[in-house]
């Protein structure tokens, strides 16, 4: 098992990735278009067992970026079902889920290194076979790696908020980026979003719903799917009466 400091750790996005800091505004892509990146890449501090992991299991269970298609059966060498996980923070959900449900694989992006050094120890510790990692910002990955309609389903949980009204550009959920995500999905594959922020709750609502080839799984959110577990930090909040909205999204048959 992880060491105390290191599993009491929040497994959510946000509290990995400060609002405040000194950014680019754009980040350089092939043929000259930029995007907003939605995170802010800190050096944080690793760990030395951290460390020793992602030298360790990086060449095992991580998958280099590059322009071009990922093979995702030959990359976790079997057909099953297949999940992408955009920021999984310190991976303890990841973990949890992945044991869970051994008969289903995940792909999980993340850019920060201390949580992939985490997830990574987790997978040694619980030998998990079923997680592959990509350390790289998920707007490229899904661009240049991933083919459409190969994905079963897609997590989002707890995404930086960028709460403050200046910020609000950088959020990841926006309608252009769900529109490339969805062809990524198969017909009857989700998208299963998940935010402690309620003015983004009610963003990702909108742009969701506006998305023509999605439908709700719910009224408008969703009660939390079993598989997804609640972190320390989601528990203590929900002690504090602070709320928790889940979106469940399905994509649509061809021809809605």
């Amino acid at each position: 098992m992880a060491d105390t400091n290191e599993s009491s750790a929040p497994t959510d996005h946000h509290n990995e990735v400060a609002a405040e800091a000194h950014v680019n505004e754009e980040n350089s892509r092939p043929g000259g278009h930029r995007h907003i990146r939605s995170f802010v890449l800190r050096q944080g501090h690793l760990s030395v067992a951290q460390k020793r992991a992602v030298d360790a299991l990086m060449p095992r269970y991580g998958i280099p970026y590059q322009p071009g298609q990922l093979a995702l059966d030959s990359a976790f060498g079997r057909n099953a079902p297949k999940i992408l996980e955009i920021g999984f923070g310190m991976g303890g959900a990841t973990a949890e889920i992945a044991q869970a449900h051994p008969e289903t694989d995940y792909l999980a992006l993340e850019v920060h290194t201390p949580g992939v050094g985490n997830l990574l120890k987790l997978i040694d510790e619980q030998a998990l076979n079923n997680i592959r990692i990509i350390q790289h910002d998920a707007v490229e990955v899904l661009r240049d790696m991933i083919a459409d309609g190969s994905l079963d389903g897609v997590h989002i949980f707890f995404p930086d908020p960028w709460h403050k009204a200046r910020h609000n550009k950088r959020r990841l959920i926006q309608g252009p980026f769900i529109a490339k995500l969805v062809q990524k999905l198969k017909p009857g594959g989700y998208i299963h979003a998940a935010t402690d922020w309620q003015d983004y709750a009610e963003q990702m609502l909108a742009v969701l719903s506006a998305e023509p080839q999605l439908q709700n799984t719910a009224a408008d959110y969703a009660p939390r799917p079993a598989y997804r577990p609640l972190t320390k930090f989601e528990q203590r909040g929900i002690k504090l009466g602070h709320g928790v909205w889940d979106l469940v999204f399905k994509r649509c048959g061809a021809g809605k």
